[in-house]
């Protein structure tokens, strides 16, 4: 296995692309050996989801594209991280407000704690922002 596998699809900042973005990483991870019924597949589907959510939704216009991205790190670690043009950082909202939305990186906070990863936001090159997620690797590869 490579030491480091990687593929990436950049998307129409529209919430039609939200369920393209959750099918392009499906497939990666089943290519790279993760089952489709695996408990991790639902895990990165869920924060793929609402990492794509949020580069839609909160860049309010200012970033017409996201980029989704998927790294396996020699079967150990496996990163997916959302790129938009924004410059604004992902911000816990109020408890008011979260009640109707907002709670995003609530859940993917969670999702990455629970399942022994971490979060964090990288600022790119031309002023917007990559949110990554990384998880273990947990799936042993059947031959």
């Amino acid at each position: 296995m490579a030491d480091l596998q990687e593929a990436s699809v950049t998307l129409a900042s529209d919430p039609a692309t939200v369920a393209t973005a959750r099918r392009f990483a499906a497939g990666v991870l089943a290519e790279w050996g993760l089952p489709d019924e695996h408990d991790t597949a639902d895990t990165v589907r869920l924060i793929v989801s609402e990492l794509a959510t949020n580069a839609v939704q909160h860049t309010f216009g200012q970033s017409p594209t996201y980029t989704l991205r998927l790294r396996l790190e020699r079967d150990e670690q496996l990163r997916v991280g959302v790129t938009d043009s924004h410059p604004r950082r992902p911000q816990r909202l109020p408890a008011a407000v979260q009640q109707d939305n907002g709670r995003g990186m609530v859940i993917i906070r969670w999702l990455a704690k629970e399942n022994g990863g971490r979060l964090s936001v990288a600022p790119t090159p031309d002023g917007g922002k990559t949110v990554w997620v990384a998880l273990p690797w947990t799936v042993t590869v059947q031959t």
